[in-house]
């Protein structure tokens, strides 16, 4: 659905983005992450043709979008930056006019957007009356409005508040699900990328630095949290005992190979070290996320 080989981006002599590959496949919700300024709203302005690689192919739906932009956008709908609405005019009357800017949408699917983002009950209110959360969910039905295969979201949860961002992770679901839509996703809020997406990419200074499934996010090596009198005392003992290959964070261990829990519980019990709690460490995208940017600061 999405094909970016090699792309970059020069802004002078600023390099945004810079050899850029990535492919989303058909029906997947896809996650691309990394902070202000590394690039991302950059390569989303190139795959919607509002800004010009300066290298590289840019292929949506099959298309070339330099070349072919009408054929690859034709079926793609977008929250790109901050929509702009009427705000003195309805709901209604803003996707009315923006709609025509590219081809004129009859009021029935007008009105089944509306209901798609549960806007019917304001619908014909002036939007300068809406709710942040309002807002957006006026800027997803705009998206809507082409009968998409692709929607591309730049921070849609932008702003909202929990319940907000809630009701907008369960559209973005339900849009998936129902509609059977490609969803590519660039959002500052891992939580909800952990829980929405499939695959992710994350960008570092107009780099690449991680593409896969989100299953890889997670550490290979199986932590242990371990509260225990004197964690310094423990952690040495346990070492020279051979139990346990790294530690981490005054609080984690990482059991050597083929040691269990109970091994390491048993000997701290022998060794008359004080234990309170031993469990698994659930691994999340954030920690993911920060030790993958630590490793690019000392890289670089």
């Amino acid at each position: 659905m999405i094909q970016l080989k090699h792309v970059s981006k020069k802004f002078g002599r600023h390099l945004a983005v810079a050899d850029l590959s990535l492919e989303v496949p058909s029906g997947e919700i896809y996650g691309l992450l990394g902070h202000n300024g590394a690039g991302k709203s950059t390569a989303i302005g190139m795959m919607l043709g509002q800004v010009w690689p300066t290298g590289g192919e840019v292929r949506i739906c099959g298309f070339e979008v330099t070349s072919r932009r009408r054929e690859a956008l034709e079926k793609v709908g977008a929250i790109f930056e901050s929509p702009a609405f009427y705000d003195y005019l309805s709901g209604r009357r803003n996707l009315q006019i923006l709609s025509s800017y590219t081809a004129s949408t009859p009021s029935a699917r007008i009105q089944e957007v509306i209901e798609w983002v549960g806007l019917g009950a304001r619908a014909d209110s002036k939007v300068r009356t809406y709710s942040h959360g309002m807002r957006a969910r006026l800027a997803l039905a705009q998206a809507l409005l082409p009968k998409p295969a692709l929607l591309i979201l730049d921070e849609p949860s932008d702003g909202l508040d929990p319940e907000g961002i809630h009701e907008m992770r369960q559209t973005i679901l339900r849009l998936q699900r129902e509609m059977g839509l490609t969803i590519l996703l660039s959002s500052h809020l891992l939580t909800e990328v952990e829980q929405l997406c499939t695959r992710i990419a994350v960008l570092n200074q107009g780099r690449k630095v991680f593409e896969g499934a989100l299953a890889e996010t997670r550490r290979q090596e199986k932590w242990v949290r371990l509260r225990v009198g004197d964690f310094a005392l423990a952690v040495r003992a346990l070492r020279e005992q051979g139990l346990i290959a790294d530690h981490r964070d005054g609080s984690l261990v990482c059991p050597a190979p083929g040691i269990g829990a109970d091994q390491i519980v048993n000997f701290l019990v022998r060794q008359g070290i004080s234990l309170f709690e031993i469990a698994p460490e659930q691994e999340t995208l954030e920690g993911f996320y920060l030790r993958l940017m630590d490793r690019q600061h000392e890289v670089a």
